[in-house]
């Protein structure tokens, strides 16, 4: 058999998918002519086929050394880069694959991959479109597309994009996930849910759609449809850290799970997916002078209009840059205006957006990060395994929501006195609890043009009750809920929740209790001001459960609205209890079931208190631990001193 024949036969088992036989006939080739630059290439290829991507870039770079022009060698060396997390070489090698050929779409869509990955998501549209523009029926081009313009939040064309490359390819069943999450961005529920389960149905081990339907259910209050889901994608990819997370966060929404339940389920997480980074582990080298300046590294991707941006800039704006030198590690590929403002008060900004972990954890020794802080646990955008290398000697999470990472590299949690109140089980935190002594929210005023109206009682003549919390928070208060408006008959209640049949449910709920539609009000996604001016309209607001509201609340009472709150059986249940104690308003805080109904009852024909509640809410809350930003700052930066002397008296 002459070289050529070899070598059409290894290629023809490699196509059949036979790829150990393919691999020892590329070997017999080499053993004869180890320059051969096909072979290298299709070795490296085979190599990141079977997961062996450090192998891959090795021989395909051999491949292009001896033949440059290999524009197909060059391509795949991106995207073997690509898979070992060396973006800005993957995208030099996309760029010389399209230099040398002109025309090559799938080189394009590449390389709008590896740009989105960076950040860099208009050029990532362009080459995008470039793709298609080489390649008009490129199915994956227009499913790429439609989720990099997810991320400049053009939504409808999203949908449209990933719509054209379902209608070029039925069959594809990542289009038909990626439609489901431009739909899910645009509050379109029930067409999400449909396209998920038209991605399983063509793909039925297809886990992220699995773990996408999850969330869809869970953002519309199916909570039980929505652990299940979670579930089967961990079944699916259990080395998938993400779909794993997904079930973590969504547990705590739950009513039937409690901190154990939770920490057992974290747990698993630890041990699966930041266990085996343990051998990354460097020995730290920090300066152990304990009253020296620190410098605090903060992780997150929520540097921007979020709960946790808002919650953040009080504390950045009062740092004591003497102290403390800030560092703010951002995992992020968009930025807003109070990105801008943080970026500012930090003393060095960090974009590791689609940095790999181990590069970013060595960005963080490279930079002699004293107290590493996660800002996320298992939501969205979270860096976890950043701290599962443990590039810091403290690692401390803190402000994504109270609960717990799981992990045994993260040393600390700060959380408050009343989130964790001296009889709390501690030990259902992987973490040492550090309690902030009055608050572990600091507020800072949403907007300054929403102004507290009158209580809308004295216009309507009848009190409205509402919740403008996140929906999935919302569905195990509804029994309760509906004992307060059967309580009070004329009573209305707005809920936040965006249109769909899960809507249906929740007024069939209340029918079976005699209340009729009309006394219900959905409102959907609103501009944050007039999201603030819809509690002009409500007289009471109803903190949900078993996952209160935090920021959320404090809204609230900023436009003047009372809350009641339930305590729960978590840190994330006593989020109302917690920001009412620290505004005075302990009479809120409902100790059980029956409490929550008679407090809220009680206060609905209570107008004169009602009335005084609206005028002197706001001047409580600046007033309050909850605005004190400096005596806040000071505290967390005497958490911070604390966890650094411990650990230098360790050493």
């Amino acid at each position: 058999m002459t070289l050529q024949q070899q070598f059409e036969s290894g290629v023809s088992h490699h196509q059949a998918g036979r790829l150990a036989a393919a691999e020892k006939i590329y070997r017999e080739i080499l053993a004869q002519q180890p320059d051969h630059p096909e072979v290298l290439h299709l070795l490296g290829v085979l190599a990141a086929q079977s997961g062996k991507s450090d192998s891959a870039v090795e021989l395909i770079r051999r491949a292009v050394r001896i033949m440059p022009g290999f524009f197909v060698a060059h391509y795949n060396l991106a995207k073997a880069l690509m898979d070992i997390g060396q973006l800005s070489e993957a995208i030099a090698s996309f760029q010389e694959a399209i230099r040398i050929n002109p025309n090559y779409a799938e080189a394009y869509s590449g390389l709008g991959i590896a740009l989105k990955a960076t950040g860099k998501i208009e050029e990532a549209i362009g080459s995008y479109r470039e793709a298609i523009r080489y390649k008009s029926d490129f199915a994956e081009a227009y499913s790429n597309l439609g989720n990099a313009l997810r991320d400049v939040k053009q939504t409808d064309a999203a949908i449209a994009a990933c719509r054209q490359a379902i209608l070029l390819k039925p069959s594809y069943a990542s289009a038909h996930n990626n439609l489901g999450n431009a739909l899910s961005d645009n509050q379109q529920f029930d067409d999400a849910i449909v396209s998920y389960q038209n991605a399983i149905r063509i793909q039925p081990d297809y886990a992220e759609a699995h773990g996408n339907l999850g969330i869809a259910f869970r953002d519309t209050g199916r909570l039980d449809d929505a652990i299940e889901s979670c579930r089967q994608a961990v079944r699916l990819k259990p080395d998938s850290p993400d779909l794993h997370r997904n079930l973590v966060l969504t547990l705590h929404y739950h009513p039937a799970y409690d901190a154990q339940k939770i920490y057992h389920e974290l747990q698993r997480w630890n041990q699966k997916h930041a266990q085996p980074l343990k051998k990354f582990i460097q020995p730290c080298t920090n300066n152990r002078n304990p009253d020296r300046r620190l410098r605090i590294g903060y992780v997150s991707p929520d540097f921007r209009e979020h709960v946790v941006g808002r919650n953040l800039l009080p504390l950045m704006q009062e740092h004591d840059h003497q102290q403390f030198e800030i560092f703010c590690y951002a995992n992020m590929v968009r930025e807003d205006a109070l990105t801008a403002q943080i970026r500012g008060l930090a003393d060095s900004w960090r974009n590791i957006a689609g940095m790999s972990d181990s590069h970013a954890a060595d960005l963080v020794r490279r930079d002699q990060i004293d107290i590493l802080v996660d800002l996320a646990l298992h939501t969205a955008g979270n860096r976890l395994l950043i701290f599962a290398r443990n590039p810091a000697p403290l690692q401390v999470t803190y402000l994504g929501y109270c609960s717990s990472t799981g992990l045994e590299t993260i040393g600390y949690r700060l959380s408050d006195v009343h989130l964790d109140p001296p009889e709390s089980d501690l030990s259902m935190y992987s973490e040492k609890t550090i309690r902030l002594p009055e608050t572990y929210w600091c507020y800072s005023s949403a907007t300054p043009n929403a102004e507290p109206s009158p209580p809308p009682v004295e216009a309507n003549g009848y009190i409205t009750f509402g919740c403008l919390n996140n929906f999935a928070k919302v569905s195990p208060g509804l029994d309760l809920w509906a004992e307060i408006l059967t309580g009070l008959p004329r009573s209305r209640l707005i809920i936040h929740c965006s249109p769909g049949t899960h809507l249906d449910a929740v007024r069939q709920h209340f029918a079976a209790s005699g209340i009729t539609s009309d006394r219900l009000e959905f409102v959907g996604k609103q501009p944050l001001t007039e999201y603030l001016r819809t509690y002009n309209r409500i007289d009471i607001a109803l903190d949900p459960f078993p996952w209160c509201g935090g920021i959320t609340t404090c809204d609230a009472l900023w436009m003047g609205v009372p809350v009641v709150s339930l305590v729960g059986r978590t840190a994330v249940g006593r989020g109302g209890a917690s920001i009412l104690s620290n505004v005075d308003l302990p009479e809120l805080i409902a100790r059980n079931r029956h409490d929550y109904v008679r407090i809220a009852l009680g206060l609905a024909t209570d107008l004169p208190r009602l009335s005084q509640l609206r005028r002197t809410l706001r001047r409580r809350m600046q007033a309050s631990p909850l605005m004190n930003a400096p005596r806040f700052a000071r505290n967390v930066e005497a958490a911070y001193r604390h966890m650094w002397h411990t650990w230098c008296r360790q050493g």
